[in-house]
């Protein structure tokens, strides 16, 4: 009853409150990151939320859009500001998801939305991971986060779907506030600091 019904609602509730709460940082840092940000304040990008439905996901912006010579954008560690890694160690710039949990997309605890060019590369049993909406944090991000390889990180995936719970929820809520309040691993990101995904299979693969 709670996974088919009663996790939306409490979604939905907690989002609409804890976004009427934010509002004013919210608006504080859409202002700085237009300035910033050279009038970009929000990422986005396509995502496969639930049943592998496309949405795109909406985060405050903390990398420049500067490239090489080429034309080729700069790695990360060359593009993000000085106020975009202070969002990132604060977790600030989770904040616009929760209009993605508020339209349905997103929920609060779930697996990271990752990339929609790794579908192909999931097993079957990883497929799971997308019968839930995915969440801000979950299992993975609480249990060691860009200290984990892939194949670990999607197996606390599996591992949250098949035990999902009211009590399991309000356990990595819980542990995700403690670490975003002491700032200890905070990147909520699954993908920073990591090889991407379609390398890493491929590379497995091929070995």
């Amino acid at each position: 009853m709670y996974r088919l019904f009663f996790k939306r609602i409490l979604d939905f509730v907690l989002s609409v409150i804890g976004f009427t709460l934010l509002f004013p940082i919210f608006i504080l840092i859409w202002f700085i990151l237009l300035f910033v940000n050279n009038g970009k304040p929000f990422f986005l990008q396509p995502r496969p939320g639930k049943n592998e439905r496309v949405f795109h996901i909406i985060k405050f912006k903390t990398m420049t859009d500067k490239k090489d010579e080429n034309g080729k954008l700069l790695p990360d560690e060359f593009r993000v500001t000085r106020f975009g890694t202070f969002l990132r160690k604060s977790s600030l710039d989770e904040i616009p998801q929760l209009i993605s949990i508020i339209k349905g997309d997103m929920s609060l605890i779930g697996p990271r939305p990752l990339r929609v060019r790794y579908l192909p590369y999931y097993t079957t049993e990883e497929k799971i991971r997308h019968t839930v909406r995915p969440g801000i944090t979950g299992l993975a991000q609480i249990s060691g986060r860009n200290l984990l390889d892939w194949d670990t990180r999607l197996q606390k995936d599996i591992e949250y779907v098949n035990h999902l719970s009211f009590a399991l929820d309000l356990t990595i809520l819980y542990k995700t506030f403690l670490k975003v309040i002491s700032r200890q691993d905070v990147a909520l990101d699954s993908e920073i600091g990591m090889p991407s995904f379609d390398d890493y299979r491929k590379g497995k693969v091929q070995h």
